[in-house]
């Protein structure tokens, strides 16, 4: 795109105004009689050449009048044209197979989706992170929708349980500098939680898969759904939330079925006994991570998957796409998801690796790297703060 701005000298000297501007080529400024002013301008460079006959304080106002629109076109630059944005938002819409109720509706998605989209440019184009965001299947919802949609951890007033206040990694010495689970053969393939508050099932789940493979070399894909429609107590509540230690004390006294048996369905349901009949796993029994002990929870991780809350509420978090997250969290709990492993990146930023439940089209194929060994002792978005595991 170029720029060319024309000034009529004789009108200047007589009214102190009358400028025509073109955005037709690079910044190009002539002066119909004795002053010649051409500005040019290369990325970031801006060289300017001037033949001024007399009229100093010219050259000054349009050379600052240049310096100014160049910003504003550089400002202007970071957000797609609108042909562009239109053109994104309906592949965007074909890509996720959105459907709107009516013309109304589209318009505020649009909207929404434009927000989002700029602020996921300026994120990956002006701010020096660790971690990048891109556009995917949540870019036409408010934060406020995506929360209610995708989130669901309902944290207790005591997060502390009977028979899970010991800790039996305490006394480990050492740990290897990366683990991954998934090299392991213990972490089943990402699933989707849909929108359903169910976070927490397929963050216990996803711990119960892993003890199971460690305990019995067998990996297994349970039942979330047994979880939400048959794990009924004050703190779990199917799609409306629920918490991971009490999933745990429903697989501990009634096992659990296989996903096959008894298939995710993303609502809540009537529990099938029909279909819980022949258990695929069952737990001894739990045990709560120390809170807020980052060095806990990596002794736990290095040894099984660990169920996690996190908070999950920042629009940073919900556009993660790469990377080692490092992005703007509380610590206010509201998502349940799982510690598969650890490590440290090529720039030697460490992380925890996490698996979420939100599909392969979130993060990093469903995956999310979040910064590990913050000073804060919760932990980054409060990860360290109510973890737990299953114990075969």
């Amino acid at each position: 795109m170029q720029f060319k701005l024309e000034i009529d000298a004789s009108v200047w000297k007589h009214t102190k105004s009358g400028c025509t501007i073109n955005l037709q080529g690079l910044f190009a400024f002539h002066q119909t009689q004795s002053t010649i002013i051409s500005l040019k301008i290369f990325k970031h460079k801006i060289t300017a050449m001037a033949s001024v006959a007399g009229n100093k304080l010219m050259f000054m106002v349009v050379l600052l009048m240049g310096i100014y629109a160049y910003g504003a076109f550089s400002a202007r630059s970071s957000i797609p044209p609108v042909s562009s944005i239109n053109q994104r938002f309906e592949a965007w819409i074909a890509q996720y197979g959105r459907v709107y109720a009516d013309a109304g509706e589209k318009a505020r998605r649009f909207s929404i989706f434009k927000k989002n989209v700029a602020f996921i440019h300026h994120n990956n184009k002006f701010a020096n992170k660790t971690y990048k965001l891109a556009v995917n299947q949540f870019a036409d919802l408010t934060n406020k929708e995506f929360r209610a949609a995708k989130t669901g951890f309902k944290k207790p007033v005591n997060l502390i349980h009977p028979g899970s206040s010991s800790f039996r990694y305490g006394n480990v010495s050492s740990v290897p500098d990366t683990m991954d689970w998934r090299t392991q053969g213990a972490v089943n393939p990402i699933k989707d939680q849909g929108q359903c508050g169910s976070c927490w099932a397929f963050s216990a789940v996803a711990a119960v898969e892993g003890i199971t493979k460690i305990s019995t070399g067998k990996l297994v894909s349970l039942s979330e759904q047994e979880l939400v429609d048959c794990d009924r107590t004050t703190n779990d509540q199917g799609c409306n939330g629920g918490f991971m230690d009490d999933a745990f004390q429903f697989v501990k006294t009634k096992g659990l079925t296989t996903e096959t048996k008894y298939p995710y369905s993303a609502a809540d349901g009537t529990c099938s006994t029909a279909k819980t009949t022949s258990p695929a796993a069952k737990i001894s029994g739990y045990e709560d991570v120390p809170a807020n002990n980052e060095d806990a929870l990596l002794k736990a991780a290095a040894n099984q998957p660990i169920a996690v809350a996190i908070d999950a509420s920042g629009s940073a978090f919900q556009f993660y796409s790469s990377g080692v997250f490092t992005g703007d969290c509380g610590t206010d709990l509201d998502h349940g998801v799982a510690v598969v492993g650890y490590g440290t990146s090529g720039d030697g930023t460490k992380y925890w690796l996490v698996r979420n439940s939100w599909g392969t089209s979130w993060g990093d194929q469903g995956y999310i790297k979040m910064h590990r060994g913050i000073g804060a002792k919760e932990g980054l978005c409060g990860i360290a703060m109510s973890a737990s595991y299953p114990i075969a």
